[in-house]
C-alpha cells in the first residue's frame, strides 16, 4: 500500500488558504492537513459554517483529504501563547478550549476529516501537577464524548514540554480513555529521546490517529526540512509502510512559510525520491 502524504498549512501561513491549497494539490500531495487559525479558516469567525463547506467543495474537486490540527498560538488569547488550555486554572478558560475543540470536530464532521489532533497544553506557574492532570483528564472526557457523537476521530498529540509529552503520558491517559487515539509526531521522539521513531510506529500501530513527519535534531524541538536534521525519514517511511497505515502522513514545516511555494512541491519530491530509492535499493 502506498503511502498517502499531506502538507500542513501551518506552513503556509502567508498564503491565502485557497492559495495553500490549490499549491498543495498542484505538487501533488493525498491531502491537507488543516491548521485552524485567524487568516486559514478561523473557526471562531462569524460565517465559519459557510467557509467550512466551501472549503470542503475546493478539497472534493482537487482530490484532497483533510485533517485538523489545533495548535494555533493565538487564535483564542493574543496575548498568550497557547493559552487557554485544557490546563488553565479558570473553568472558564478550560471551558474555552474545550468550546473550541468541540467546534474544531464540527468543522472536521463537515470536511469528513481522517481526525482531529490536539494536545494538552503546559501548566501555568504555580499550577499543581496532579490538579493539571485532573482537570486533563475532565476534559479530554468531554472532547472524547464529542468526538464519539460526530463520528470524527480524535488524537492527541505528545508534545515536548507540555503535561502530555511522551508516548508513555499518552499510554497511560489512553488506560482511562480507550476512544483517544495517538497523534503521533515522528519528531517529537527525536526531541524527547523516549524511543526511535520508527519502533514507536511500530508500537503504537494500532492507536495511531494521525502522524507528521519533518526533521529534526535530537534534542532539538525545531521543525527542519528533510535532510537538514537527524531523523532516518526512510526508516520512518519503511515503518509506516510495514503497518500497513493507509492515513494521511503530515508534512509539518510551521517555520517555512515565507518560502513555502519551493517547500511545499521540495518535501514531497523528497519523501517520493526516498520512497524511489528504498524500492531500487
Amino acid at each position: 500500500m502506498a503511502l498517502r502524504f499531506a502538507y500542513n498549512t501551518n506552513g503556509a501561513a502567508n498564503h491565502r488558504l485557497e492559495d495553500a491549497v490549490t499549491l498543495i494539490a498542484e505538487a501533488g500531495y493525498d491531502g491537507v492537513a488543516l491548521t485552524l487559525d485567524h487568516h486559514h479558516l478561523d473557526p471562531m469567525a462569524e460565517g465559519w459554517v459557510a467557509r467550512t463547506e466551501a472549503l470542503g467543495r475546493l478539497l472534493h474537486a482537487k482530490r484532497l483529504g483533510c485533517v485538523i490540527e489545533t495548535g494555533a498560538r493565538y487564535l483564542l488569547d493574543p496575548r498568550r501563547k497557547h493559552e487557554p488550555t485544557l490546563l488553565t486554572p479558570s473553568p472558564e478558560g478550560r471551558a474555552r478550549r474545550i468550546a473550541f475543540l468541540d467546534r474544531a470536530l464540527e468543522i472536521g464532521q463537515i470536511l469528513n476529516t481522517e481526525a482531529v489532533s490536539f494536545w494538552a497544553g503546559v501548566p501555568l506557574p504555580g499550577v499543581d501537577r496532579g490538579e493539571a492532570g485532573s482537570w486533563l483528564l475532565d476534559g479530554l472526557e468531554k472532547v472524547v464524548a464529542q468526538a464519539g457523537r460526530r463520528g470524527v476521530t480524535a488524537a492527541l498529540e505528545p508534545e515536548p514540554g507540555m503535561l502530555v509529552e511522551t508516548l508513555d503520558d499518552w499510554a497511560l491517559l489512553r488506560t482511562r480513555l480507550p476512544q483517544l487515539t495517538l497523534a503521533l509526531d515522528l519528531g517529537h521522539c527525536l526531541v524527547t529521546q523516549e524511543r526511535e521513531p520508527p519502533a514507536a510506529v511500530r508500537e503504537f500501530a494500532g492507536q495511531i490517529g494521525t502522524v507528521a513527519i519533518e526533521d529534526m535534531r535530537r534534542g532539538d524541538h525545531t521543525h527542519l526540512p528533510f535532510g537538514e536534521g537527524d531523523m532516518d525519514i526512510p526508516a520512518c517511511l519503511d515503518a509506516l509502510e510495514a503497518i500497513g497505515f493507509s492515513r494521511l502522513v503530515c508534512v509539518e514545516l510551521s517555520r517555512e512559510s515565507h518560502r513555502a511555494d519551493r517547500m511545499i512541491p521540495q518535501s514531497l519530491q523528497w519523501l517520493r525520491r526516498c520512497r524511489k530509492e528504498r524500492t531500487a535499493a
